[in-house]
């Protein structure tokens, strides 16, 4: 079923950190209004690699996460800079986190985090053709870089170390692409 978007009646908006508070008042279009808030994302937008050394294995790294205050395996993933487009943030990244470039870039999809709530979105990208290339990050560590076996999936997806749910549900859609052969997105 195919909706009218609601009618956007005022919006005020609040920065928090990183993010930007913003309060919509909608109408929706049955006459319903609302008043929602919803964090929306300063900068470029950011990108997460799912950087391949071959079609059966993804790198992954180990970082402190703040949040959960633990160390985490996930992709890498970063912050698209100002003038960037999200291939060349992707290779950046990859870089500074990973210590590969790649032959091939492809944009998957972009991912939503709670899009009822949130305006942010991560471009998950594919690297193929990896090859050492190293470039000074903005970590305060080394990050472990992590080879997994896309056979292994269901062993990573049981362990407590691996709780980020942008790259659980990356490693799917990779997985799902890769055996699809790589249909363009």
């Amino acid at each position: 079923m195919s909706r009218p978007l609601p009618t956007i009646h005022g919006r005020e908006e609040v920065d928090v950190g990183a993010y930007r508070l913003e309060r919509v008042d909608l109408e929706f279009s049955n006459g319903e209004r609302r008043r929602f808030d919803r964090l929306k994302s300063k900068g470029h937008g950011a990108v997460m690699i799912a950087a391949l050394p071959d079609p059966e294995t993804v790198l992954l790294i180990r970082e402190y996460g703040t949040g959960t205050h633990r160390y985490e395996l996930g992709l890498p993933k970063g912050k698209i800079d100002a003038g960037e487009t999200g291939l060349e943030a992707a290779a950046r990244e990859m870089r500074e986190e990973i210590g590969f470039g790649a032959e091939r870039l492809t944009h998957l999809k972009s991912i939503t985090l709670a899009p009822t709530y949130m305006s942010h979105e991560i471009q998950l990208v594919v690297a193929e053709g990896l090859f050492p290339e190293k470039l000074e990050g903005d970590e305060p560590e080394p990050l472990e870089v992590v080879p997994w076996r896309f056979d292994r999936l269901h062993e990573l997806m049981l362990r407590e170390e691996f709780s980020e749910g942008r790259s659980i549900a990356a490693l799917f859609l990779v997985r799902e692409w890769l055996a699809c052969g790589r249909p363009t997105p």
